[in-house]
């Protein structure tokens, strides 16, 4: 029994520290309380968003000063979401860099297929 006390409350632990501070719902103080964000990101986030809730990472990008790709990684590493979404930038950059070779590999391929 006491095994399963202690599996609950780790479980509980677990999922209670990948719990994640949405932009869009926060106050000023859980905003602050994650890393990297200070009371001036706080207040242009708050500021930003008395415009309207910010759609995904991309509009918080634009948005909000001081906020720029490698911030919205570390941010999103230390908890903060947009509409409860992590930032995923590695993918997005690592995807669109493979389609770029994949379009300079294509002429070549076409000019060995016709000799």
């Amino acid at each position: 029994m006491l095994k399963k006390i202690l599996l609950l409350l780790a479980t509980l632990y677990t999922a209670a520290s990948f719990a994640g501070v949405d932009v869009n719902r926060a106050s000023e103080a859980e905003l602050d309380s994650i890393n990297g964000v200070g009371p001036s990101i706080s207040s242009k986030i708050l500021d930003e968003r008395k415009k309207g809730n910010f759609k995904d990472w991309a509009d918080l990008i634009h948005r909000v000063h001081g906020v720029g790709e490698a911030n919205a990684t570390r941010l999103s590493n230390a908890g903060l979401t947009v509409g409860g979404v992590a930032y995923k930038a590695a993918s997005t950059t690592s995807g669109a860099k493979e389609e770029k070779a994949a379009s300079k590999a294509e002429p070549k391929r076409k000019q060995e297929a016709e000799k």
